[in-house]
């Protein structure tokens, strides 16, 4: 059976609709009059995780029911959001929820690590068709992306441990899908240079 193409707006929204509802929950949360700045953002981060949990879910089913199938990177980012989500809402701890993308990197970048050791880009299963790319390329591209992912991985406990939950929820929301976007476009050589061309 043909693997059915989803409309690409669909995918985008599917992959940062929850983020950003994640934010709006956050900015919108209701909290108690004359909470300190620490107890409201508190209250704010436990509710907009409580939002993050079931939206992030339903973006996942979603996505079964139109393509039949789960990309594995959304399938380990939805598990991690349910257990440090559901550890920050029993716990009343936003400690969980702002290590989720510490926990995320490191295991996306170890994952990547692994495959190089054995001499392998697992990043080309998950993208060669979008992407084909000669042998070589696809192994400097996937050290590249483990590189970035340790690095954001370190970026994000220097935020969450230095910062206020405020600063931490902005970062999240933006600085990390831009810097990822713009590693990706800043690759650019790679593709051109490793390019599988279609002779045909």
């Amino acid at each position: 059976m043909t693997e059915k193409k989803q409309n690409p707006i669909v995918k985008l929204v599917l992959e940062v609709g929850p983020i950003i509802l994640f934010f709006l929950a956050y900015k919108f949360a209701p909290f108690p009059e004359g909470a300190t700045d620490e107890e409201r953002q508190l209250v704010q981060i436990i509710f907009a995780t409580g939002v993050f949990i079931p939206v992030t879910i339903i973006a996942l089913a979603y996505s079964w029911f139109v393509n039949k199938h789960l990309p594995k990177m959304a399938v380990v980012t939805a598990v991690i959001v349910v257990v440090f989500g559901g550890l920050t809402i029993w716990l009343q701890d936003a400690t969980f929820i702002k290590m989720k993308p510490t926990i995320l990197y490191l295991a996306f970048g170890g994952t990547l690590g692994f495959g190089l050791l054995r001499g392998q880009s697992y990043l080309r299963y998950l993208m060669g068709e979008m992407m084909p790319l000669q042998d070589e390329g696809w192994m400097i591209f996937t050290k590249r992306f483990a590189l970035f992912f340790f690095g954001l991985a370190i970026v994000n406990e220097l935020v969450w441990r230095n910062f206020d939950t405020d600063t931490w929820v902005t970062f999240k929301t933006f600085f990390l899908p831009i810097a990822t976007f713009g590693f990706i476009m800043s690759q650019v050589g790679i593709f051109s240079k490793y390019e599988i061309k279609d002779e045909s």
